[in-house]
Protein backbone atom coordinates (compact mmCIF):
# COMPACT_ATOMS: atom_id res chain seq x y z
CA UNK A 1 0.00 0.00 0.00
CA UNK A 2 2.67 2.19 0.62
CA UNK A 3 4.41 1.69 -3.02
CA UNK A 4 0.99 2.37 -4.20
CA UNK A 5 0.65 5.52 -2.38
CA UNK A 6 4.30 6.72 -3.75
CA UNK A 7 3.48 5.91 -7.59
CA UNK A 8 -0.02 7.65 -7.57
CA UNK A 9 2.09 10.84 -6.12
CA UNK A 10 4.32 10.44 -8.80
CA UNK A 11 1.04 10.00 -11.11
CA UNK A 12 -1.34 11.96 -10.21
CA UNK A 13 0.90 15.68 -10.47
CA UNK A 14 1.39 14.28 -13.73
CA UNK A 15 -2.42 13.70 -14.80
CA UNK A 16 -3.07 16.90 -13.17
CA UNK A 17 -0.78 18.99 -15.49
CA UNK A 18 -2.23 17.48 -18.24
CA UNK A 19 -5.61 18.19 -17.59
CA UNK A 20 -4.49 22.28 -16.86
CA UNK A 21 -2.53 22.39 -20.55
CA UNK A 22 -5.49 20.82 -22.52
CA UNK A 23 -7.72 23.19 -20.43
CA UNK A 24 -5.35 25.61 -21.37
CA UNK A 25 -5.25 25.20 -25.34
CA UNK A 26 -8.86 25.23 -25.02
CA UNK A 27 -8.58 28.78 -23.78
CA UNK A 28 -6.23 29.81 -26.48
CA UNK A 29 -8.49 28.63 -29.22
CA UNK A 30 -11.57 29.95 -28.15
CA UNK A 31 -9.54 33.62 -27.00
CA UNK A 32 -8.29 33.23 -31.09
CA UNK A 33 -11.35 32.11 -32.71
CA UNK A 34 -12.96 35.67 -30.53
CA UNK A 35 -10.17 37.81 -31.44
CA UNK A 36 -10.53 38.56 -27.76
CA UNK A 37 -6.56 39.87 -26.71
CA UNK A 38 -7.49 40.81 -23.37
CA UNK A 39 -6.88 36.74 -22.51
CA UNK A 40 -3.63 37.20 -23.83
CA UNK A 41 -2.00 37.89 -20.39
CA UNK A 42 -3.54 35.41 -18.15
CA UNK A 43 -2.94 32.86 -20.93
CA UNK A 44 0.86 33.44 -20.87
CA UNK A 45 0.98 33.88 -17.01
CA UNK A 46 -1.04 30.24 -16.54
CA UNK A 47 1.51 28.82 -19.36
CA UNK A 48 4.50 30.17 -17.11
CA UNK A 49 2.75 28.53 -13.88
CA UNK A 50 2.74 25.27 -15.75
CA UNK A 51 5.92 25.61 -17.32
CA UNK A 52 7.26 25.95 -13.84
CA UNK A 53 5.42 22.74 -12.98
CA UNK A 54 6.55 20.77 -15.64
CA UNK A 55 9.89 21.45 -14.93
CA UNK A 56 9.70 20.34 -10.88
CA UNK A 57 8.02 17.32 -12.10
CA UNK A 58 11.29 16.35 -14.39
CA UNK A 59 13.16 16.93 -11.86
CA UNK A 60 11.28 14.20 -9.53
CA UNK A 61 11.69 12.04 -12.66
CA UNK A 62 15.38 11.90 -12.26
CA UNK A 63 15.04 10.19 -9.07
CA UNK A 64 14.59 6.48 -10.41
CA UNK A 65 17.57 4.73 -7.99
CA UNK A 66 16.35 2.29 -6.13
CA UNK A 67 16.66 4.14 -2.33
CA UNK A 68 15.53 7.08 -4.06
CA UNK A 69 12.06 6.97 -2.38
CA UNK A 70 14.01 6.44 1.12
CA UNK A 71 13.56 8.81 4.19
CA UNK A 72 16.72 9.92 5.53
CA UNK A 73 19.12 9.66 8.19
CA UNK A 74 21.20 13.19 8.00
CA UNK A 75 24.86 13.68 9.33
CA UNK A 76 26.80 16.82 10.03
CA UNK A 77 30.22 16.67 11.20
CA UNK A 78 32.79 19.77 11.87
CA UNK A 79 35.81 19.68 10.36
CA UNK A 80 38.79 21.80 10.28
CA UNK A 81 38.63 25.53 11.83
CA UNK A 82 37.56 24.69 15.77
CA UNK A 83 35.34 26.97 17.23
CA UNK A 84 34.00 28.44 14.29
CA UNK A 85 33.73 24.86 12.76
CA UNK A 86 30.68 23.89 15.40
CA UNK A 87 29.26 27.15 14.90
CA UNK A 88 29.47 26.75 11.05
CA UNK A 89 27.36 23.40 12.39
CA UNK A 90 24.87 25.00 13.35
CA UNK A 91 24.48 27.01 10.94
CA UNK A 92 23.66 23.77 8.40
CA UNK A 93 21.59 22.37 10.60
CA UNK A 94 19.70 25.48 10.71
CA UNK A 95 19.45 25.45 6.59
CA UNK A 96 18.76 21.95 6.31
CA UNK A 97 15.95 22.23 8.91
CA UNK A 98 14.08 24.90 7.06
CA UNK A 99 14.34 22.93 3.36
CA UNK A 100 13.15 20.08 5.81
CA UNK A 101 10.13 22.38 6.68
CA UNK A 102 9.60 24.00 3.63
CA UNK A 103 8.76 20.76 2.05
CA UNK A 104 6.42 19.58 4.63
CA UNK A 105 9.28 16.95 5.40
CA UNK A 106 9.28 15.78 9.37
CA UNK A 107 12.81 15.22 11.34
CA UNK A 108 13.60 13.86 14.84
CA UNK A 109 17.12 14.64 16.29
CA UNK A 110 18.97 11.23 17.12
CA UNK A 111 21.88 12.53 18.45
CA UNK A 112 23.27 16.26 19.40
CA UNK A 113 27.02 16.74 20.37
CA UNK A 114 27.53 20.32 21.47
CA UNK A 115 31.19 21.88 21.73
CA UNK A 116 32.17 24.89 22.43
CA UNK A 117 30.86 28.06 19.82
CA UNK A 118 28.19 25.59 18.47
CA UNK A 119 27.87 21.76 17.73
CA UNK A 120 30.85 19.21 17.00
CA UNK A 121 28.16 16.78 15.33
CA UNK A 122 24.34 15.76 14.52
CA UNK A 123 22.30 13.24 13.28
CA UNK A 124 18.69 13.67 12.02
CA UNK A 125 15.78 11.18 10.69
CA UNK A 126 13.86 12.91 7.81
CA UNK A 127 10.88 11.23 6.74
CA UNK A 128 9.00 11.71 3.62
CA UNK A 129 8.88 10.54 0.27
CA UNK A 130 12.16 11.28 -2.26
CA UNK A 131 13.29 12.91 0.70
CA UNK A 132 16.51 10.65 -0.10
CA UNK A 133 16.98 11.23 -3.44
CA UNK A 134 16.68 14.57 -2.82
CA UNK A 135 19.46 15.22 -0.12
CA UNK A 136 21.85 12.39 -1.46
CA UNK A 137 24.05 15.14 -3.75
CA UNK A 138 24.68 17.28 -0.13
CA UNK A 139 26.93 14.15 1.15
CA UNK A 140 30.45 16.09 1.19
CA UNK A 141 32.53 19.08 3.07
CA UNK A 142 30.52 21.98 2.51
CA UNK A 143 33.42 24.94 3.18
CA UNK A 144 32.19 28.36 4.41
CA UNK A 145 34.47 32.03 4.34
CA UNK A 146 33.69 34.84 6.42
CA UNK A 147 34.58 37.42 8.76
CA UNK A 148 34.37 35.36 12.50
CA UNK A 149 32.23 36.55 15.03
CA UNK A 150 34.70 34.89 17.53
CA UNK A 151 37.56 36.70 16.18
CA UNK A 152 38.28 40.27 18.11
CA UNK A 153 40.51 41.09 14.93
CA UNK A 154 37.83 41.29 12.40
CA UNK A 155 39.61 38.99 10.42
CA UNK A 156 38.30 36.55 8.24
CA UNK A 157 38.35 32.50 8.46
CA UNK A 158 37.41 29.25 6.55
CA UNK A 159 35.42 26.83 8.19
CA UNK A 160 34.59 23.26 6.96
CA UNK A 161 32.03 20.69 8.01
CA UNK A 162 30.70 17.47 6.33
CA UNK A 163 27.23 16.28 5.33
CA UNK A 164 26.80 12.71 5.18
CA UNK A 165 22.92 11.72 3.58
CA UNK A 166 22.28 7.35 3.90
CA UNK A 167 18.52 5.99 3.09
CA UNK A 168 16.79 4.68 5.74
CA UNK A 169 16.64 1.10 4.40
CA UNK A 170 13.66 -1.12 5.36
CA UNK A 171 13.51 -4.86 6.49
CA UNK A 172 13.44 -6.23 2.51
CA UNK A 173 17.25 -5.34 2.32
CA UNK A 174 19.58 -7.34 4.14
CA UNK A 175 22.82 -5.96 5.84
CA UNK A 176 24.38 -8.52 7.52
CA UNK A 177 25.77 -7.27 10.78
CA UNK A 178 27.46 -9.90 13.75
CA UNK A 179 27.44 -9.14 16.97
CA UNK A 180 31.60 -10.17 16.78
CA UNK A 181 31.46 -7.15 13.77
CA UNK A 182 30.77 -4.12 16.21
CA UNK A 183 32.24 -2.92 19.63
CA UNK A 184 29.13 -1.57 21.94
CA UNK A 185 29.96 1.69 24.12
CA UNK A 186 27.60 3.17 26.60
CA UNK A 187 27.75 6.44 28.03
CA UNK A 188 25.83 9.13 30.12
CA UNK A 189 23.65 11.72 27.41
CA UNK A 190 25.36 15.01 27.12
CA UNK A 191 22.58 17.17 25.89
CA UNK A 192 19.12 18.39 27.74
CA UNK A 193 16.27 15.41 28.60
CA UNK A 194 15.98 15.57 32.19
CA UNK A 195 17.71 13.71 35.34
CA UNK A 196 17.30 10.05 34.12
CA UNK A 197 18.57 10.53 31.15
CA UNK A 198 21.86 12.55 32.18
CA UNK A 199 22.26 10.27 35.60
CA UNK A 200 22.26 6.95 33.59
CA UNK A 201 24.43 5.46 30.37
CA UNK A 202 21.25 5.44 28.54
CA UNK A 203 23.46 7.15 25.21
CA UNK A 204 24.93 4.24 22.79
CA UNK A 205 27.48 4.30 20.50
CA UNK A 206 28.14 0.97 17.99
CA UNK A 207 31.65 1.48 16.03
CA UNK A 208 31.45 -1.18 13.21
CA UNK A 209 34.98 -2.26 13.06
CA UNK A 210 35.82 -3.33 9.13
CA UNK A 211 34.50 -0.59 7.80
CA UNK A 212 35.23 2.19 10.74
CA UNK A 213 31.75 3.66 10.65
CA UNK A 214 30.69 5.05 14.08
CA UNK A 215 26.91 5.86 14.84
CA UNK A 216 25.28 7.05 18.51
CA UNK A 217 22.03 7.77 19.16
CA UNK A 218 21.03 9.66 23.06
CA UNK A 219 17.75 10.80 22.17
CA UNK A 220 15.47 8.25 23.99
CA UNK A 221 15.43 7.46 28.14
CA UNK A 222 16.26 4.10 27.49
CA UNK A 223 19.38 2.52 26.70
CA UNK A 224 17.55 -0.43 24.57
CA UNK A 225 15.64 2.10 22.21
CA UNK A 226 18.82 4.23 22.14
CA UNK A 227 20.51 1.07 20.71
CA UNK A 228 17.68 -0.06 18.66
CA UNK A 229 17.84 2.85 16.78
CA UNK A 230 21.41 3.27 16.40
CA UNK A 231 21.43 -0.74 14.49
CA UNK A 232 18.70 1.40 12.58
CA UNK A 233 21.15 3.77 11.68
CA UNK A 234 24.36 1.80 11.46
CA UNK A 235 22.50 -0.40 8.94
CA UNK A 236 22.11 2.15 6.47
CA UNK A 237 25.54 3.93 6.87
CA UNK A 238 26.65 0.41 6.02
CA UNK A 239 24.14 -0.13 3.06
CA UNK A 240 25.77 2.94 1.30
CA UNK A 241 29.14 1.76 2.43
CA UNK A 242 28.70 -1.15 0.71
CA UNK A 243 27.29 0.34 -2.37
CA UNK A 244 29.97 3.11 -2.79
CA UNK A 245 32.85 -0.12 -2.09
CA UNK A 246 31.12 -2.33 -4.78
CA UNK A 247 31.08 0.79 -7.16
CA UNK A 248 34.56 1.88 -6.67
CA UNK A 249 35.62 -2.03 -7.29
CA UNK A 250 33.37 -2.37 -10.55
CA UNK A 251 35.11 1.28 -12.12
CA UNK A 252 38.30 -0.56 -10.71
CA UNK A 253 39.32 2.51 -8.74
CA UNK A 254 40.22 3.40 -4.87
CA UNK A 255 37.61 4.77 -2.87
CA UNK A 256 39.81 7.58 -1.13
CA UNK A 257 37.90 9.54 2.01
CA UNK A 258 38.74 12.89 1.83
CA UNK A 259 39.56 14.71 4.60
CA UNK A 260 36.76 17.80 6.36
CA UNK A 261 39.39 20.57 5.15
CA UNK A 262 41.15 22.42 2.06
CA UNK A 263 40.60 20.34 -1.16
CA UNK A 264 37.82 18.26 -0.56
CA UNK A 265 35.15 20.33 -0.36
CA UNK A 266 31.72 20.26 -3.08
CA UNK A 267 30.26 23.61 -2.05
CA UNK A 268 31.73 27.17 -0.73
CA UNK A 269 29.89 29.41 1.04
CA UNK A 270 31.55 32.96 1.03
CA UNK A 271 30.35 35.97 3.50
CA UNK A 272 33.57 38.12 2.97
CA UNK A 273 34.55 39.82 0.92
CA UNK A 274 31.63 38.90 -1.22
CA UNK A 275 28.50 36.80 -1.42
CA UNK A 276 28.32 33.57 -2.85
CA UNK A 277 27.25 30.13 -2.88
CA UNK A 278 28.94 27.98 -5.58
CA UNK A 279 28.71 24.26 -5.90
CA UNK A 280 32.09 22.64 -6.93
CA UNK A 281 30.66 19.72 -9.05
CA UNK A 282 28.02 21.45 -11.03
CA UNK A 283 29.43 25.12 -10.99
CA UNK A 284 25.72 26.11 -9.72
CA UNK A 285 26.17 29.68 -8.42
CA UNK A 286 24.04 32.27 -6.57
CA UNK A 287 25.45 35.63 -5.03
CA UNK A 288 21.70 35.53 -2.74
CA UNK A 289 23.71 33.64 0.38
CA UNK A 290 21.28 34.69 2.90
CA UNK A 291 18.00 32.64 1.10
CA UNK A 292 20.46 29.47 1.05
CA UNK A 293 21.25 29.77 4.43
CA UNK A 294 17.16 29.79 4.85
CA UNK A 295 16.94 26.47 3.30
CA UNK A 296 16.77 27.73 -0.57
CA UNK A 297 18.77 24.58 -1.84
CA UNK A 298 16.56 23.28 -4.69
CA UNK A 299 18.38 25.10 -7.24
CA UNK A 300 21.45 23.33 -6.32
CA UNK A 301 19.67 19.95 -5.38
CA UNK A 302 18.27 20.22 -9.25
CA UNK A 303 21.18 20.93 -10.87
CA UNK A 304 22.81 17.89 -9.61
CA UNK A 305 20.64 15.62 -10.05
CA UNK A 306 20.15 16.67 -13.93
CA UNK A 307 24.19 16.59 -13.95
CA UNK A 308 24.46 13.56 -12.58
CA UNK A 309 21.46 12.21 -15.11
CA UNK A 310 23.10 13.49 -17.98
CA UNK A 311 26.46 12.45 -17.09
CA UNK A 312 25.38 8.63 -15.64
CA UNK A 313 23.66 8.48 -19.86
Amino acid sequence: MTDLKRKQSRLQPWEKLVEQIDELAELHQLASEEGDADMEAEIRSALEQQQKTFEKLQVQELLSDELDSSSVFLTIHSGAGGTEACDWVSMLLRMYTRWIEAHGYKSSMLDLQEAEGGIKSVTLEVDGDYVFGYLKGETGVHRLVRISPFDSSGRRHTSFASVYASPIIDDEIDVDIKPDDIRVDTYRSSGAGGQHVNKTDSAVRITHLDSGIVVQCQNERSQHKNRATAMKVLKSRLYEYLREKQEAEQAKTAAEKKDIAWGSQIRSYVFQPYTMVKDHRTKHETGNVQAVMDGDLDPFIEEYLRNTWNTSR
